[in-house]
């Protein structure tokens, strides 16, 4: 038997209050999939303003040529290396939100997603993510779920933390090991009951990730580590078929951390994220979820406007993301573009879209769920879903 040393480090789990809960119990079913691009994607050369004459100036061997561009309109395009998205865009799935960020941006790597996972302000520090905080604003309520989330390849649990969640490098190695684990009826002191908590919770999602073995998806998923956790994603969802089951997964990719010789890094990085992307369509397509999932990129920030020295960027603020899903607005940006003109006394950008509107969405939209606590204050919705 597998004992509680090893059990815990299967994965990390973490353990944290009506008519907005009666709201949520309609939105029981849905999933949302977040895609952390890990390092600060640049965002300039991901939704290219290829017609900004300023563009081409602050790049001049980094700027993408007008011709190489999937122009979306007459100002803005993607970077070629997204091409599988097209279609999304086209059907009208997918929609890009523009010039998210938030006042006194902070350019550590490290406080800055710390500020996008707990939607905190610059200035203050949070343990709790803003997922967690969502659960206990009313979607905990709303249905029985398996584990409240999933982090797929990363043991970071990011807007998961003080959740009921769990993470996974390997699930599939997870539910083989969670086989092992016994319930135990020992009777202890506070810090065994707390590890004893733990153990059920992990007995609890493994039970859930143990349906997948039954789910057979044709899909192809890429086989680079992003396009796996795509494949995970589907899977548990095709076994869970709208029960519960998990409502909020967390997947990584990167490094986006394109310091020096950006180009052929960040086309590749973009290639795969576009791959990924495409087969997590089609799985939830597949799977009969696509429909009632939400799927966002984000990143704790973007690059610099103007190119290093090094043929790269550095640490920037304000950037483009991504929603799709079923019950996205698509085929359109939402916002507008922060102007190349008018960059900051730092030579970055000026966001447009505080990122609190994007999660108070999610909360009041998707989840059916007050924002406000979720937010920890009162923001602008963005027009970017169907329900």
């Amino acid at each position: 038997m597998i004992d509680r040393r090893q059990l815990l480090s299967l994965g990390g789990l973490a353990f944290p209050a009506l008519g907005w809960a009666q709201a949520a119990a309609s939105a029981a079913g849905r999933v949302l999939v977040l895609v952390e691009l890990k390092g600060g994607n640049d965002g300039l050369n991901t939704v290219v303003p290829y017609a900004h004459p300023a563009y081409a100036q602050l790049r001049p061997s980094l700027a993408l040529k007008a011709d190489e561009v999937l122009r979306l309109d007459g100002a803005l395009g993607l970077h070629p290396s997204l091409a599988p998205l097209i279609p999304m865009w086209e059907k009208r799935e997918l929609a890009v939100l523009l010039g998210l960020g938030y006042p006194q941006p902070n350019l550590s790597h490290f406080r800055s997603i710390e500020i996008w996972d707990t939607a905190s302000r610059a200035t203050e520090y949070l343990d709790e993510g803003w997922v967690a905080r969502a659960m206990s604003a009313g979607l905990r309520d709303s249905a029985r779920f398996t584990t409240e989330g999933v982090a797929i390849g990363s043991a970071s649990l990011g807007a998961l933390t003080g959740a009921n969640a769990v993470s996974l490098t390997n699930p599939e190695a997870f539910v083989t090991q969670a086989r092992l684990v016994r319930p135990a009826a020992v009777q202890g002191n506070a810090a065994l009951e707390h590890v004893l908590r733990v153990e059920s919770g992990v007995l609890q999602a493994a039970d859930g990730l143990r349906g997948q073995g039954a789910v057979t998806l044709a899909t192809e998923f890429p086989s680079h580590n992003f396009g796996q956790a795509v494949r995970a994603t589907c899977q548990i969802v095709a076994g869970q078929k709208g029960k519960g089951g998990v409502p909020v997964f967390h997947l990584t990719h990167g490094s986006f951390d394109t310091h020096r010789g950006q180009l052929g890094t960040h086309a590749n990085l973009l290639k795969q994220l576009a791959e990924g992307l495409a087969a997590l369509k089609a799985g939830l397509v597949e799977a009969g979820a696509w429909e009632r999932t939400l799927v966002v990129t984000y990143s704790e920030f973007g690059r610099r406007a103007r190119q290093n020295q090094s043929g790269g960027t550095d640490h920037g603020t304000a950037a483009p993301h991504f929603v799709m899903g079923g019950a996205v607005r698509g085929g359109r940006f939402i916002g507008s573009m922060p102007d190349l003109d008018r960059l900051d006394g730092n030579q970055n950008l000026v966001h447009t879209a505080d990122f609190r509107q994007l999660y108070a969405t999610i909360a009041r939209r998707w989840w059916g769920v007050n924002p406000e606590p979720v937010v920890r204050g009162s923001f602008d919705l963005l027009p970017f879903l169907e329900v």
